[in-house]
C-alpha cells in the first residue's frame, strides 16, 4: 500500500533525525577521514581543514550519539591523548558515504575523474551501492520503489501535520 503522504506526520522522520546528527557541513568529511583510517584530532583537523573548535564540537556530537568512540592513547614521553574510532553504529554509515561518493563521482567530479575510488579488499573491484529488496531483486531505482507506512508511522491529528523537521533538535538526544 502506497503512503498517503498527507495522512501521516513527518514529525518522526528518520531522515531528518539522521541529518540532525550527521547533516552539519563538517560531519561527513570527518566521517570520510575516519573511514580512511584517521583517528587523531590533529590528523582529522589537517585532513578536513575544519576549524579546531568546530571539529571538537562535531567529534563530541559523534561520540555522544555513539557513532565514534573516544579512546585514550599515549605516545612515549607524551601526555595522554584521545583518538576517535568508528563504532558499529558509525560503520553502518559506510553505505551512505559510498552512495554520496558514487553520486558525486558521476555528477560532480573533475573531468579527470574521481579523486578517490573505493575497492573491495578481496578482489580489488570498485565498490558501489545498490538498492536491493528483501526478495532479492537488485539495482532498484526510484521508479521501482514506493513509500508505505511503517510501524512507527503517525497519523496526522487535527490540523497539525508536522514537517520533516518538526519536533527535532533535542527529542532524540542521547
Amino acid at each position: 500500500m502506497a503512503l498517503d503522504r498527507m495522512r501521516y506526520s513527518g514529525a518522526n522522520c528518520s531522515i531528518a533525525r539522521t541529518l540532525d546528527v550527521v547533516g552539519e557541513k563538517w560531519t561527513l568529511p570527518i566521517l570520510r577521514e575516519a573511514f580512511y583510517g584517521l583517528r587523531r584530532f590533529e590528523d582529522l583537523q589537517r585532513a578536513t581543514g575544519c576549524a579546531r573548535n568546530l571539529l571538537s564540537d562535531r567529534l563530541s556530537t559523534l561520540v555522544a550519539h555513539g557513532i565514534l568512540s573516544r579512546e585514550p592513547y599515549r605516545e612515549p614521553g607524551s601526555r595522554q591523548r584521545h583518538e576517535y574510532r568508528l563504532t558499529e553504529k558509525g560503520r553502518q554509515l559506510l553505505p551512505v558515504l559510498v552512495a554520496l561518493m558514487n553520486w558525486g563521482d558521476r555528477w560532480m567530479a573533475d573531468v579527470e575523474g574521481p579523486p578517490v575510488e573505493v575497492h573491495h579488499r578481496d578482489c580489488d573491484a570498485l565498490v558501489h551501492v545498490a538498492l536491493t529488496c528483501a526478495a532479492g531483486h537488485d539495482n532498484l531505482s526510484a521508479t521501482d520503489t514506493y513509500p508505505a507506512p511503517g510501524p512507527g508511522a503517525r497519523l496526522v491529528t487535527g490540523n497539525v501535520r508536522g514537517g520533516c523537521d518538526a519536533g527535532l533538535r533535542g527529542d532524540r538526544s542521547p
